[in-house]
């Protein structure tokens, strides 16, 4: 697999970040990185305890850092909730957490399936 066949993957857009950050070496290290983000967790953890600022935060910066990274299909769950946190209806957005992590866990798992396939 290559970074091009993850990105078909998991929904994201390889010529869009390719053309952002210029070089295919630059894009793994910064998706290698983001297996290291914590906004997810965090954003669960503050969704679970009704901290909906806090939440709104997470989200925010998790959907930031998905358009930057050109994780389409991420990008848009993680800017539905951030949308509907900022407009209080939270209810609305702790019903959209299941898409989300969906969408984060097929992410994550094809990106470490990479790296696995790059250590060999």
């Amino acid at each position: 697999m290559n970074l091009s066949d993850c990105y078909i993957i998991f929904g994201g857009n390889y010529d869009e970040v390719l053309c952002r950050l210029q070089h295919e070496h630059i894009v793994q290290k910064f998706i290698f990185k983001f297996l290291d983000d914590k906004s997810f967790n965090l954003l669960k953890v503050s969704i679970d305890n009704e901290n909906y600022d806090d939440a709104l935060r997470f989200a925010h910066t998790l959907k930031g850092i998905c358009q930057n990274l050109s994780f389409s299909r991420l990008y848009e769950s993680s800017n539905q909730i951030t949308i509907e946190l900022k407009d209080g209806n939270y209810k609305k957005a702790v019903d959209m957490i299941p898409q989300l992590s969906k969408d984060y866990y097929k992410t994550i798992d094809i990106i470490k399936e990479y790296k696995m396939s790059k250590e060999k």
